[in-house]
């Protein structure tokens, strides 16, 4: 697919407190999703997926330039994930590989939420880096990128060098997005130096003190010391049914989580991302943009697979 690409983004980041606006861009680069895209396997269908995907997607619905970064097989999968995105008017940079597309075996507890069975040797772990990624990555203005597609060294080593060329004053957002046994210490600290935003859960918070020898710290402090350690702009961290968190280095907030008639909660953490990021792309404080973050996970909660078209009164955008 051939990628037109906006003027670069020249603008500072700065954070002064939660309610005050935290991202006012000049000009709007491409606000990029790199690493897996995939179909997620349901017992009822497939649908699809892969968090930097999802993400991409959440964000194009306000509007922005959302593109997804990945690989497909040359099969009939990959051929469908193309079909896929062209109808919901998603742009994206996808090369084909002799490895084939991405699945995921999905299955649900009775509260909704997923567990995964993630198959290996896959398209998006041989992502190639290509000319077209290069000129996409000097021109993009915010990119969000997970441990999962680093598993394997061509993906690790193509993200990586996007990273690289992205504008010095980007928002870089980790995702850290912890599955299986598909991470490590070091692959964590790594990509903690590459990025400016961390996103992790509960969960993945008390995986990361175990890899980090922090054991003994609280919660709230294992964030904050994230945040300290690693000179973060901010944290977001999501707790399920028990709320969210941001904690930047001048303040924290928090938002309680909605309820919700539960669908399933696969791709609600990335749509979270997604409509915090586009809140502060459009010169929202930290505290809206967490709002909206909060609404319109909760809706993606209630739709069935990951990438559902969001409302109208949640984007504010006409004509999706």
């Amino acid at each position: 697919m051939t990628t037109t690409t906006n003027d670069n983004l020249n603008t500072s980041i700065g954070t002064s407190g939660v309610n005050a606006p935290f991202y006012k861009p000049e000009k709007n680069g491409s606000i990029v999703g790199i690493g897996e895209i995939l179909w997620d396997v349901f017992p009822s269908g497939k649908v699809l997926g892969g968090a930097p995907a999802n993400f991409a997607y959440h964000v194009s619905q306000f509007g922005f330039d959302g593109r997804a970064v990945s690989a497909i097989g040359n099969d009939e999968l990959g051929d469908e994930i193309l079909d896929c995105l062209s109808k919901k008017n998603f742009r994206y940079s996808i090369e084909k590989t002799p490895f084939s597309t991405g699945t995921v075996k999905v299955t649900l507890d009775d509260k909704g939420v997923p567990q995964y069975e993630i198959c290996q040797k896959v398209a998006w772990d041989n992502i190639p880096f290509t000319a077209e990624m290069e000129e996409l990555a000097r021109n993009t203005s915010t990119v969000c990128f997970g441990s999962l597609a680093q598993r394997n060294e061509a993906s690790r080593l193509t993200i990586n060098r996007f990273l690289d060329l992205v504008p010095e004053n980007a928002l870089k957002i980790f995702d850290i997005n912890l599955r299986q046994h598909f991470y490590s210490q070091e692959l964590i600290d790594h990509s903690l130096t590459r990025c400016n935003i961390l996103k992790i859960n509960d969960d993945e918070v008390i995986l990361v003190a175990r890899l980090f020898g922090w054991e003994n710290s609280t919660e709230m402090e294992i964030c904050r010391k994230l945040v300290a350690d690693y000179s973060l702009r901010m944290l977001v961290l999501t707790k399920g049914t028990q709320g969210s968190y941001v904690i930047t280095p001048d303040g924290t907030s928090f938002k309680p989580t909605p309820l919700v008639e539960v669908a399933d909660t696969v791709g609600a953490g990335d749509s979270f991302t997604a409509g915090f990021v586009a809140s502060l792309l459009q010169g929202k404080s930290i505290v809206e943009a967490h709002a909206i973050a909060v609404e319109v996970s909760a809706f993606v909660c209630t739709q069935k697979g990951a990438m559902p078209v969001l409302p109208q009164s949640l984007t504010g955008k006409k004509d999706q």
